[in-house]
Order: C-alpha cells, then sequence, then structure tokens
C-alpha cells in the first residue's frame, strides 16, 4: 500500500534522526556499516508496515527496535563468535516494549563525531565518515565539499569502516583529556556538514534535509561542552553569519545573488548579532584560530550593514593571517579575490596564478574568480574560457545560471 503520509514520515525520521539511531546501533559493536544496513532495512519495514499498521507515535523508538532485532538476526545465523558478538547479543536485553511506547531516543551525534575522529582512523577520512555515519549523508553530496570524486570518497569511507571493525575502535565516549586532541577534527566535521547543507548539489541525495540548521545544533552542543574552548565559538559565530544572509542568497526569482549584490534589509540581524557576541567572547580567550579567522572575515563582509565597510587591506591581511594559521586553496582564491578589490584585478590575477596549477584543475571557485577577474580586467575571450570551466564544475544549477549569465553579458 502506497501512503504519502507514512514517507512523509520515514523521511522526517530520517533527517530528525538518523545519526542519532546509527550512533546507538553502533555503540556496542564498532560496525558501521552493518548498523547502517539494518537502519536501512528498517526503514524499508517502515514503508511496508505503517501505511497498514498506522505510524507509530514514537517512529524512531520503532526504527531502533527494528533495527536492533535486525542486527541480532543477522549475527544469529553466523558462526562468527567473537567479542563484537557477544557485546551485540547483550543488546537483546535491552530491547523491551518501552522502545516503542514512547521513549525517546538519547541524542548521540556528538559522541559518534569524536569517535570519528580517533587517532587511529585516517585523518583525511575523519570528517567524510562523520557526515555519513552522523547525518546519513552520500557520497555526492559530500564529495564536492572535500575537493574529491564520489568515487574516491566513497573507496575512503568503506576502507575507514573497516579500519574501525578491524581495529576494535572504542566507541565509548573519549576521556576529557582526549577531546582537545580531536576538536579540530570534530569542528572540520560540523563546518563541513553546514557547507552541504549550505550548497545546492546536483545529483545528490533527494531527503531534504536542515542541515545547517543540525550542524548550528552541533556546534552550541560543543561550546556548551567545551566552554573554555575559543574555536567551537568561533566556528559558531562563522556559521551564524552566513546563516544570517540565508534569504538574500536568492532573489524573488529564484536566481543566485552574490554577497556584494545582497539586499541587506532580508539579513537576519538578530542572528548576526548573536554572531557578533561568540566571536566576541572567543577573542576574549586570547587563542587566536582559524575558525575565529574565518568569523571574522564573515564580519567584515557584514560590516556595510551599518554603513561603515571594512578598508579592502583589511580584510587582506585577514586572509592572510588565516592562510597562515591554517593554509588551504580556498584561503588563497579567496586572498587573491582581497587583493583584487584592493589592489586591482591584475595583482589578483598573479596571486591566481601562483597558486600551483594541479591544485586548481578541478577546483570551480578558482575558476569563477578567474573569470571575474579577467573579466574586470577587459580580457573578455579568457574571461569567457574562465566562465566555461567554472560552469562546466559547478554542482549547483543556480549558480551555473548566475555564471552563464555573466559570462554572456561580455
Amino acid at each position: 500500500m502506497n501512503s504519502p503520509v507514512a514517507h512523509q514520515a520515514a523521511e522526517r525520521a530520517a533527517r530528525d534522526s538518523y545519526g542519532r539511531l546509527l550512533a546507538i546501533l553502533s555503540a556496542r559493536t564498532h560496525d558501521i556499516a552493518a548498523s547502517e544496513d539494518a537502519l536501512a532495512d528498517a526503514f524499508a519495514r517502515a514503508l511496508e508496515r505503517w501505511p497498514a499498521d498506522g505510524i507509530p507515535a514514537r517512529p524512531d523508538a520503532w526504527l531502533l527496535s527494528v533495527a536492533r532485532h535486525r542486527k541480532l538476526d543477522a549475527w544469529r545465523h553466523t558462526r562468527v563468535q567473537d567479542e563484537a558478538t557477544q557485546a551485540l547479543m547483550l543488546l537483546a536485553g535491552e530491547i523491551d516494549d518501552s522502545a516503542t511506547d514512547g521513549a525517546a531516543v538519547p541524542d548521540e551525534r556528538l559522541r559518534l563525531l569524536f569517535v570519528c575522529a580517533h587517532p587511529a582512523i585516517d585523518a583525511p577520512a575523519r570528517a567524510p565518515l562523520m557526515l555519513q555515519t552522523v547525518l546519513g549523508l552520500d557520497a555526492a553530496r559530500m564529495a564536492s565539499a572535500f575537493l574529491t570524486s564520489p568515487s574516491t570518497l566513497g573507496q575512503r569511507l568503506v576502507c575507514a569502516k573497516a579500519r574501525i571493525r578491524a581495529a576494535g575502535i572504542s566507541f565509548e565516549y573519549p576521556q576529557a583529556r582526549e577531546l582537545p586532541q580531536r576538536l579540530q577534527d570534530v569542528l572540520d566535521g560540523i563546518y563541513a556538514a553546514y557547507g552541504t547543507g549550505w550548497d545546492d548539489v546536483d545529483g545528490a541525495d533527494a531527503i531534504p534535509r536542515n542541515l545547517t540548521a543540525e550542524a548550528i545544533d552541533l556546534a552550541r552542543i560543543l561550546c556548551n561542552l567545551m566552554p573554555r574552548e575559543p574555536e567551537p565559538l568561533g566556528l559558531l559565530a562563522l556559521m551564524l553569519f552566513c546563516e544570517a544572509r540565508t534569504a538574500a542568497r536568492r532573489n524573488d526569482a529564484g536566481a543566485y545573488v552574490p554577497l556584494d549584490q545582497q539586499d541587506i534589509t532580508r539579513w537576519n540581524h538578530q542572528l548576526l548579532a548573536e554572531a557578533e557576541h561568540h566571536l566576541r567572547h572567543a577573542s576574549s580567550m586570547q587563542s587566536l584560530g582559524a575558525f575565529q579567522l574565518e568569523a571574522a572575515i564573515q564580519s567584515a563582509h557584514c560590516e556595510r550593514r551599518a554603513g561603515a565597510p571594512v578598508p579592502p587591506e583589511t580584510l587582506v591581511s585577514l586572509y592572510q593571517g588565516l592562510l597562515a594559521l591554517r593554509p588551504s586553496i580556498g584561503a588563497q582564491v579567496s586572498l587573491a579575490c582581497a587583493l583584487a578589490n584592493a589592489r586591482g584585478p591584475e595583482t589578483g590575477l598573479q596571486a591566481l596564478d601562483a597558486i600551483p596549477a594541479a591544485d586548481v584543475t578541478n577546483y570551480q571557485p578558482f575558476w569563477a574568480a578567474r573569470a571575474h577577474l579577467l573579466a574586470a580586467g577587459g580580457a573578455r575571450a579568457a574571461a569567457r574560457q574562465a566562465y566555461d570551466r567554472a560552469i562546466g564544475l559547478s554542482t549547483s544549477a543556480v549558480v551555473r545560471a548566475y555564471l552563464n549569465t555573466m559570462s554572456q553579458r561580455l
């Protein structure tokens, strides 16, 4: 029986509870892949049962119960008897009628983020593993955030999960002394989650998600968990600065609007004030970090709402400081744009040309910035070629449309 209401309930449960459910299922066995299979089976069962039986009062608890039973059944039919099996069998005593009578599922997302930052997991796989494990994202949606292809990222994740299973990496919450060593990876994972929710990615999973709100929620929890650490506050401020401009990113027709052309009356000034508060709090701790600098840059971009835009050279200094703290291709491209704004397009182009070509072959922001600076300098033919490259690399239909319009104006 096909029921739109049941499908909507299942999608809502996936959006709101996927990470928490997967964290609970993985907590004893360390086997993320098997937990994902069990959870997928539970959602399939829901689409079969809910139209006929009705939607349970607590869909997430119903899904957890079904997934747990699925894992138990799978292991009972194997001859493998190891510590993971014994731990899993202990779950049998935890499954009772209370799982479906409205008992709340605990929020384990942050616990699993720190687990995914375990030093035994390869560093490049940690943040992608967080996004897939905690938020259930597919490789197509995540790949652009990590400057790689979906197939490469998928293989990286498969290897990471195999490593977790083989090494028996503990899913217990880290000791307090271990949190600072894992903090940067967790911050990167949360920010990557925000970025995937911010961008419209063609060909990615179609399940509606409010990923930006979930990332902000995770950052708030982290700030409360580690109140003496300034970088979680810097990350929270950074995301709030961006979130405050959400309504201005599209015009009434749905077309993309770049930051310098946005209608500031559509910005959320309450979120901007909150972002400034968190940034000031972080700076009072006198321990500068990359996320604090990125938040300061966003604050500078937003100052025109007060009629006092930050001098262009100040933005150049901020980007130079960011590069000194944490070098990245994105920061290099942003610095080139800031230099162009302060000293002219030729200076910006020189900074872009200084970036190794192999690093930006498939980096869309580089080609979009290059096209803009070439156009500003009057090199129309070269600008059109750069626009074509940027359009081909863009994962967002609205951004492609904007770039195409800019190219046609030449």
